[in-house]
């Protein structure tokens, strides 16, 4: 089964619907822009970070139309200087590879070690999108049914307000 496959069985599980949209490999928020036809709503942005010693990953979770400002999120959430994970790393937390990386990278994540930082301003989204761990695909899921997909992992959840 592959990483997409797991995705939509665990969403089948859970009961939360979604929208499938397959396409072309995708890196950046750039590439999705520039597809062929529109997701809507817009993809959110999935970074995965860690903190200077490499002994506390994030997944944090950000609005498509916000930069993603590592230095404040650490400053909001009380951490040392972040930066982006390792292609290493991802796999080793999330299985996952660059390109690929989402929320649903946390059905990999079995310890339930890396904390999701979730911008606030997602709250205020009807529906949202991510790749399911694979970045020639995309689904959208509402809010409502994001909050139940994270409630049913184990990793920890912080609200921040995003720059």
């Amino acid at each position: 089964m592959n990483e997409a496959e797991k995705v939509y069985q665990v969403l089948d599980t859970l009961e939360i619907e979604y929208e499938k949209y397959e396409h072309p490999p995708v890196m950046t928020m750039e590439d999705i822009e520039n597809l062929e036809f529109t997701i809507e709503p817009m993809h959110c942005k999935s970074l995965f970070l860690r903190n200077a010693k490499g002994n506390v990953h994030y997944l944090a979770l950000v609005h498509h139309d916000k930069k993603a400002n590592t230095q404040a999120i650490a400053q909001k959430i009380g951490s040392t200087r972040l930066s982006f994970a390792s292609e290493k790393r991802l796999k080793a937390h999330l299985g996952l590879e660059p390109g690929g990386v989402s929320v649903f990278g946390l059905i990999n994540n079995e310890d339930g070690k890396v904390i999701v930082l979730v911008d606030e301003d997602l709250k205020k989204e009807e529906k949202i999108t991510f790749h399911p761990n694979i970045n020639t695909a995309s689904i959208t899921i509402s809010y409502e049914d994001f909050e139940k997909f994270l409630k049913n992992q184990n990793n920890p959840v912080r609200y921040i307000k995003m720059e």
